[in-house]
């Protein structure tokens, strides 16, 4: 819902529906995630792609018949790589999506929604996609609270102490049910929709390259701030994309802030009196990743600092140094550019090699 977020709230302000078809779950090279939306309109316009173009045409016309007669639909897209282009997937994956209609009248907890998306307020959405009955219906899940309802107690009780741990991690997919909300059963398919607020990036040092890094971390969709003690440094006119540029020792801002598993640390002062502290404390939180520019000869001076300081070689073993994957680099903008990929390398679990020197599925953990 996200990637239409500003079309679907001006549809609803105004009083109007659209079909919304979403990506529920994928199978092997599938072009978007699970989550990415698409809307068809009362005006008979198409917003947004779930397939990059694939079966928007099929999805269109689907989402017409939705808007007419209200009932949501579950749909399969995609066969086996040998048979691909005959049903318009060529990337060979597979994709399964719900379309719904939404409108104020179908989903009277939408305006809500949509104003957490908007403001960044931690909100996830349950929708029973498929089972024996109350398919469409919807389940809002906060922090604090839960609003709506998928048609029983036990199962919104269910869906909501489970759906929590998506929201906090940022996790969007499948839980399975039986009928009734029973964990051991199965036939009831809800899938999670989590829009939490944006994971952050810390960048420690208030350099050219720092600066190549924020623009690569916006475009990752990360949160991103800038924290150097150097005032002279770290001024907004120098980061001007940056999301937050602070003038603080890292390790005494850090000690401040929330991390959590999402959150990259990307430490590029290269500076013993800086670096020293702020890696410390940032080997001891959860954050995902965690990184330190210098050379080699930097790193092995760095390591024998952090151990004086009492880090453990558990904790050492999560640090990413010398940062970055090995591309060549050579410019703050390259230098960024391998940040970014050891990040997602991180992340994903992928091998950082060539895909065409490789075999197999194309995203980590697929099936072949």
């Amino acid at each position: 819902m996200r990637d239409v977020h500003a079309e679907l709230s001006a549809i609803i302000k105004a009083d109007g529906a659209a079909a919304m078809a979403t990506v529920v779950r994928t199978w092997k090279s599938a072009p978007r995630p699970a989550g990415a939306s698409m809307l068809v309109t009362e005006a008979g316009e198409a917003v947004g792609s779930v397939s990059g173009g694939c079966v928007e045409g099929a999805l269109y016309e689907l989402g017409l018949e939705v808007l007419a007669d209200g009932q949501s639909r579950f749909e399969t897209y995609g066969v086996s790589d040998d048979d691909a282009f005959a049903v318009g997937l060529t990337c060979g994956g597979i994709l399964e999506i719900f379309v719904e209609k939404v409108s104020r009248e179908t989903w009277p907890e939408i305006e809500g929604v949509l104003a957490s998306i908007r403001d960044e307020e931690p909100v996830a959405v349950a929708t029973i996609v498929r089972g024996p009955h109350h398919v469409g219906r919807h389940l809002i899940i906060r922090p604090d609270r839960r609003e709506g309802s998928l048609g029983t107690d036990r199962l919104d009780d269910t869906v909501y102490d489970d759906a929590l741990g998506m929201l906090a991690a940022g996790t969007t997919g499948f839980l399975h049910y039986g009928p009734e909300g029973e964990r051991l059963g199965d036939g009831l398919d809800v899938f999670v929709s989590a829009y939490a607020p944006p994971a952050q990036m810390f960048i420690f040092g208030a350099i050219d390259f720092s600066a190549a890094l924020v623009r690569v971390g916006k475009l990752l969709d990360y949160r991103v701030t800038i924290c150097d003690a150097r005032p002279v440094f770290a001024t907004a006119k120098r980061f001007p994309e940056a999301d937050e540029v602070v003038v603080d020792w890292p390790h005494r801002w850090l000690e401040s802030q929330t991390v959590d598993a999402r959150t990259v640390i990307a430490v590029l002062t290269h500076d013993p009196k800086f670096d020293v502290p702020a890696l410390t404390l940032a080997l001891r939180t959860p954050a995902g990743y965690i990184g330190a520019m210098g050379s080699r000869r930097t790193h092995e001076d760095r390591l024998v600092r952090l151990r004086e300081n009492g880090v453990t070689e558990e904790e050492l073993a999560r640090l990413h140094s010398p940062i970055g994957l090995d591309l060549g680099a050579r410019t703050p903008e390259e230098t960024a550019i391998s940040i970014a990929a050891e990040i997602i390398e991180s992340r994903w679990g992928g091998s950082g090699r060539n895909l065409s020197k490789t075999d197999g599925p194309i995203h980590p953990g697929a099936p072949r």
